[in-house]
């Protein structure tokens, strides 16, 4: 792999604790530099890393200690730091890709892309102009479970795919995160926060969204903080909170698509796929593993594990960019899938309002397949 990405991170919140987990031990990175807007979390957060990069796997890589930045814009002027990872709240996704790119750095974020379209537009004309890479979330869609059941479906294993369902159904994520407001702002809702794992799943599933039909509802005007020192305190919800339609792939599957912070309660599989021959039971795709299983001939029978980075957690989609770089191939966590995913949501989001059908402005490519490599840590050179 030669000499390790360098990677700054901006937004130590929730999230950036499960890339601190996984970061020491991918060969391809090294985290040098942290910053947030509040300083304590982003000196917590330094700690967190060098105490990981003191085991004896990163020891051996020469791990050095993690710089505090006063700043994001400081963070993005350090020699040290070759590649932004961008963990803000979705407001600032845009902002931060930005900025990164401007400073000549390549990026890699958590999903959405963007809040608009024109912003994710901005994003990829600037790092094409710049000659840099930009990656975005999720990369739960590069483990064994998804790939799997990709592969699946394209070595013919349920005929012709013609129809798929996807359902996520919560009562919302106010339950469990002390400060859930932006979850209920535009920018968020439960299409936006979880769709872009569902949708990235079917894209490598199906393919990309040619036409969608949607509908849409907002059945609570306020909502509850349910823990933390805030508990009990009320705030507005500004965006539909319960979401469903109709997905038209290019190669002519529909999917049922249902996306909730409504339901309390459900049975619902999280991703199904219907073919001439088959159907397909696919896990969680906001999971990089979980049980694939096939019915063909009568029964439900389990796949064992066929593709996919083994072992695999937050950071890899970080990871197969670094190796991307090195190997001059495309990544597959990649801005171009990202805008279509948000291209789709938004444009399910206008169907909904419009309470009609509508065809998808975007397109992009299915993402090469993950091969079933191991642990990246210990195959560096495979993928």
């Amino acid at each position: 792999m030669g000499e390790p990405l360098r990677i700054g991170l901006v937004g130590a919140g929730t999230i950036s604790r499960a890339y601190l987990d996984t970061l020491p031990r991918l060969p391809g990175l090294r985290l040098t530099a942290v910053t947030d807007l509040n300083r304590a979390r982003a000196e917590a957060a330094a700690e967190t890393a060098e105490a990981a990069a003191k085991s004896a796997e990163a020891s051996s890589r020469g791990a050095k200690g993690v710089a505090v930045a006063a700043s994001a814009d400081e963070l993005m002027a350090r020699e040290d730091v070759d590649a932004v990872l961008n963990l803000t709240i979705p407001a600032a996704h845009a902002e931060v890709a930005l900025a990164a790119l401007a400073a000549g750095r390549h990026v890699y974020g958590e999903k959405p892309l963007s809040g608009t379209r024109e912003e994710a537009d901005a994003i990829l004309r600037a790092a094409e102009l710049a000659g840099l890479r930009v990656g975005c979330a999720p990369d739960t869609v590069l483990g064994p479970g998804t790939q799997t059941a990709r592969k699946a479906v394209d070595d013919g294993l349920i005929g012709t795919p013609v129809a798929a369902t996807a359902f996520m159904t919560t009562a919302g994520h106010e339950a469990w995160h002390p400060d859930p407001e932006f979850y209920y702002r535009p920018g968020g809702g439960p299409l936006l926060d979880m769709g872009p794992y569902y949708l990235s799943a079917l894209v490598h599933l199906l393919g990309p969204v040619v036409r969608v039909t949607g509908a849409a509802s907002r059945p609570r005007a306020q909502r509850s903080i349910g823990s933390g020192p805030r508990a009990g305190e009320r705030f507005a919800v500004e965006v539909d909170t319960h979401v469903t339609g109709v997905l038209e792939h290019r190669g002519g599957a529909l999917t049922t698509l249902l996306m909730s912070f409504d339901v309390h309660a459900a049975r619902l599989p999280r991703i199904e796929v219907h073919g001439s021959e088959g159907s397909l039971s696919v896990p969680d795709p906001n999971t990089f593993d979980g049980p694939v299983e096939l019915w063909r001939g009568g029964a439900w029978e389990p796949l064992a594990p066929s593709a996919g980075y083994a072992g695999s957690a937050r950071g890899y989609g970080l990871a197969d960019l670094a190796r991307a770089l090195v190997a001059g191939r495309p990544h597959r966590a990649s801005a171009e899938l990202a805008r279509h995913v948000l291209d789709v949501m938004l444009t399910l989001l206008d169907a909904a309002r419009e309470r009609t059908s509508l065809p998808v402005g975007t397109t992009c490519s299915r993402p090469e397949p993950v091969p079933f490599v191991d642990e990246l840590s210990t195959s560096a050179g495979h993928g």
